[in-house]
């Protein structure tokens, strides 16, 4: 039986050879629809976003991977020059995002299940295009996608979502590409499970994202019950005189469901990166969150949540 492997932009590595791994980011999101309403989610500048990589390096991080998607401000020449830069091993998306980062024009609404089915078969197996599908030329370089992402609102899912849903579904059963997802501060994740084990998917290579913006213990509990993944990334999000929800739910969780929870920073606005005058940096999830799980007697989890659970998670698994 081969080996367990990751598929990083610059290639694929054994899933062993990870590490420290932030499970859900932003690093590049190049000019683009999101970015013309969001103009704080401009993640283009090479220097900067390399600076910052270097700094998370130097305090142990050693894989990220990149959550954005097809034609949405992807740039996965820049997110191969960066993982060159600094060392640090990431995972280029493909899939498709909320509906509200595409125009109403988009081909996302044009397609079949079967066309995106093969452009997102392409983009883990060939190569994803230089021009993120911006254009009627496509040009595929060597750098593969090695995660499938798709994106729930707050409305429950619509028939576009759930061709796209078959769509992802598809490509993770062909390839054993992981699936990642977003959903709206938690909402619809006992849903999104619940239709992906009805499509086949594989839930321990799924992870839902987001889950720590609802507070409601009970419900995270019935959604690791299905035995999928879930992805926490609020810490640093809760204000001073709020309780930290995120830190709550990881004293109940890990406990119960410790190869199921993963974590990441989200850090999709420059506001949030050092380099770009911004805070807590990324350096955050290395430093103040692992000393304050250490504080609350959730230091022995630590490599469960950043390395193990990872490793298991983004690793290919064709199925049968």
């Amino acid at each position: 039986m081969d080996s367990p492997f990751v598929r990083t932009v610059l290639g694929d590595i054994p899933a062993s050879q990870l590490g420290l791994t932030y499970s859900h980011e932003h690093l590049i999101i190049e000019e683009s629809f999101p970015t013309q309403a969001n103009p704080d989610f401009l993640l283009n500048d090479v220097e900067k976003v390399a600076e910052e990589l270097t700094h998370v390096y130097a305090a142990g991080g050693r894989t990220m991977v990149d959550t954005m998607p097809a034609n949405a401000g992807r740039n996965v020449l820049k997110l191969a020059e960066v993982a060159r830069r600094t060392g640090v091993q990431i995972i280029a998306p493909t899939g498709i995002h909320l509906e509200i980062y595409y125009p109403q024009s988009h081909w996302r609404y044009q397609y079949s299940e079967d066309q995106l089915t093969r452009l997102f078969i392409a983009d883990v197996e060939e190569g994803i295009d230089r021009y993120d599908y911006n254009g009627p030329v496509i040009e595929r370089t060597p750098h593969k996608a090695g995660m499938v992402k798709l994106a729930t609102g707050d409305e429950a899912f619509t028939p576009h979502q759930e061709l796209i849903f078959r769509a992802v579904v598809n490509t993770h059963r062909e390839t054993g590409v992981p699936i990642l997802t977003h959903t709206n501060s938690g909402r619809h994740a006992l849903a999104q499970a619940e239709l992906f084990a009805n499509l086949g998917a594989d839930l321990q290579h799924v992870v839902l994202s987001h889950l720590d913006r609802c507070p409601d213990l009970d419900y995270h509990r019935a959604v690791l019950q299905t035995g999928v993944r879930v992805e926490f990334d609020s810490a640093f999000r809760w204000k001073a005189n709020e309780e930290n929800v995120t830190y709550r739910l990881l004293e109940a969780l890990l406990p119960e469901f410790p190869e199921q929870l993963t974590a990441g920073m989200d850090a999709a606005r420059n506001t949030y990166w050092q380099s770009y005058g911004g805070a807590p940096g990324l350096t955050y999830l290395l430093t103040t969150f692992r000393d304050e799980l250490a504080r609350r007697g959730l230091g022995d989890y630590w490599n469960r949540l950043m390395v193990d659970n990872p490793a298991s998670l983004y690793s290919f698994h064709r199925q049968g």
